[in-house]
């Protein structure tokens, strides 16, 4: 290799370096054996803006909407609610607080809450903005929806964690 090449490699391995031990420290990672609750929790008050205040009120919607709802925290930072299945995830970015639902192409949405994503054939998502009014009612349907289409495909493949698969013969 030449001077030049190795050196640029040399300075892209130490760009590396140093984005993973950011990543690392910070509270989007979590510490392990952290409740995805709380990971949320700080999520929501890192945030400290509009953005904290929208999660916040989509969250306390979802549990409304199913108080069975398993909060998990995947991806290196991002909020998901589950129900026999993902039912949608909570993203934040600078300008949006993006909730995507795993099904969503499969959804009726008759209020019209989705915005974005609307090009796939299966995830659709909401994109709620600063000053955004979030509709709790279409919103709380929308969410029970996406669980009784979760918990539908369970029961018509007949497999239940806890059942344990026929040994074939």
């Amino acid at each position: 290799m030449s001077k030049p090449a190795t050196e640029t490699l040399f300075v892209v391995a130490k760009r590396s370096t140093t984005t993973m031990q950011r990543r690392g420290s910070g509270s989007r990672e979590g510490k392990a054996g952290d409740p995805p609750s709380q990971l949320i929790d700080a999520r929501i008050k890192e945030l400290s803006d509009w953005r904290g205040e929208t999660l916040a009120r989509v969250r306390i919607l979802i549990k409304q909407a199913d108080p069975e709802v398993v909060e998990e925290w995947k991806w290196r930072g991002v909020p998901v609610w589950s129900h026999a299945g993902i039912i949608c995830t909570g993203e934040t970015y600078k300008n949006v607080v993006k909730l995507t639902f795993a099904k969503g192409a499969s959804l009726k949405d008759p209020s019209g809450l989705f915005n974005s994503s609307l090009e796939g054939n299966t995830r659709r998502a909401i994109d709620f903005h600063e000053g955004d009014k979030i509709d709790d009612k279409a919103l709380t349907a929308l969410i029970r929806a996406a669980v009784a289409l979760n918990t539908s495909v369970r029961a018509a493949s007949g497999l239940v964690r806890s059942q344990k698969r026929p040994k074939s013969a």
